[in-house]
């Protein structure tokens, strides 16, 4: 079975085409500057020259039928016809309470997507835009969409509920949901097979670090904490977004600087976090390189980040009553050693003990970072959210089609 694998944004199209015999990638590309007659077109076939074209797209219509187009061409494709294509996988940011689980695109859940719009509202109707471009473009091909929230929904209501009127969860769902749960589950999993050791024993802390950045409580295989909330704002220090705040900085700051909620939501989201304290940079690379310099923003933009990380880590240990297992993935946790390094020598306390050599090897795999004697095992673990989404696909069509 071919797969291919469709993250929709507002204005990007990703993919990426799996044999599922062998869990291969035969090709993946990205769609930039969707709605711009200046998009952009990578195209990446395996064993084959890279593709770029820039064209006018103005939909995602026209992004999937040009994805579609260099897959099945003759000189750079990697398929004949779009015919081989047995199904598509899509990530869906918000399931909201509606989905546990990963679903087969239908009426019912097209119905259930959109309603949630109003809890994504960035990446919902990208996500739908996605799902509806794929009917018109290959009518019949069975879809499953993957939620990012899914793998949170087993979190209890003492970790999901906000302290605030109840009526407000009633009406509006208003509640946490966490993100990155493809991953999160993906990398704990993953974890546990890596040290051959059975997953529903465990308790892992899984750090999943990028410029969105999360980290999940996972006991026994399932989420029971995760750092994110109602939306991706919650949590973490991020590369431009804030994190945990005092809510009464909103209202404070609105009144005096005649900020609308638009305004100070984009504040919010796409001004702050690494970016607003370093005053150069949301990239942590750039960040670690002025703390390298002795840049005193740049030097406190990382301070702040690592703390915040590690604080996040010890309330976790506390909430599973202890830690077996510590997982860094993403680009900044698979890359970062120096944050690695930070905020595991400052968690000497649970007994950890970092091998310092194992953590400066850059490598694809899965691989220890703790010594041998560290009662705390420390993982990196790369992430591939794009494999589970073809995974669950596959799992799904095969489902129905029996």
């Amino acid at each position: 079975m071919n797969i291919l694998v469709i993250n929709s944004g507002s204005s990007s199209l990703k993919y990426q085409l799996y044999n599922m015999t062998d869990e291969s990638v035969l090709a993946k590309g990205l769609v930039e500057r969707i709605g711009m007659d200046s998009s952009i077109l990578n195209h990446k076939p395996t064993g084959k020259q890279e593709v770029t074209e820039v064209s006018e797209i103005l939909e995602h219509n026209t992004a999937i039928r040009k994805v579609l187009a260099c897959l099945t061409d003759k000189e750079h494709g990697v398929l004949e016809s779009i015919d081989e294509i047995n199904a598509v996988g899509h990530r869906v940011v918000h399931g909201g309470e509606f989905f546990k689980d990963s679903a087969y695109v239908d009426a019912e859940a097209k119905t259930k997507i959109r309603q949630l719009f109003d809890l994504a509202p960035l990446h919902n109707p990208a996500a739908m835009m996605g799902i509806t471009a794929t009917e018109i473009n290959m009518p019949g091909v069975p879809q499953v969409v993957v939620f990012d929230t899914a793998f949170h929904q087993t979190m209890p209501e003492k970790a999901y509920m906000y302290a605030i009127p109840r009526v407000l969860y009633n009406k509006y769902k208003v509640r946490r949901y966490g993100a990155h749960g493809t991953s999160h589950e993906f990398v704990s999993s993953l974890a546990a097979d890596y040290l051959e050791r059975p997953l529903e024993d465990l308790k892992i802390i899984t750090c999943h670090i990028g410029n969105g950045a999360s980290v999940t409580a996972v006991q026994g295989g399932v989420s029971v904490d995760t750092s994110m909330g109602m939306t991706p704002l919650e949590g973490l220090m991020m590369g431009t977004r804030s994190g945990d705040l005092d809510p009464a900085i909103v209202p404070y700051v609105m009144n005096k600087e005649e900020l609308s909620v638009g305004e100070v939501n984009s504040m919010l989201n796409k001004h702050s976090g690494l970016l607003a304290i370093s005053g150069v940079s949301s990239d942590m690379r750039d960040i670690i390189d002025g703390a390298e310099k002795g840049e005193p923003n740049s030097t406190l933009a990382f301070d702040m980040y690592e703390y915040r990380l590690r604080k996040y880590i010890g309330s976790y240990t506390a909430a599973m009553n202890g830690v077996d297992v510590i997982v860094f993935t993403a680009g900044v946790g698979e890359n970062a050693s120096l944050l690695r390094e930070k905020v595991l020598n400052n968690l000497t306390f649970l007994g950890i003990e970092l091998d310092a050599e194992a953590n400066k090897i850059r490598s694809g795999d899965p691989r220890r970072i703790s010594t041998a004697d560290s009662k705390v095992q420390v993982l990196i673990v790369p992430t591939n959210e794009e494999l589970v989404i073809a995974r669950d696909t596959h799992r799904i069509v095969q489902g129905i089609q029996g």
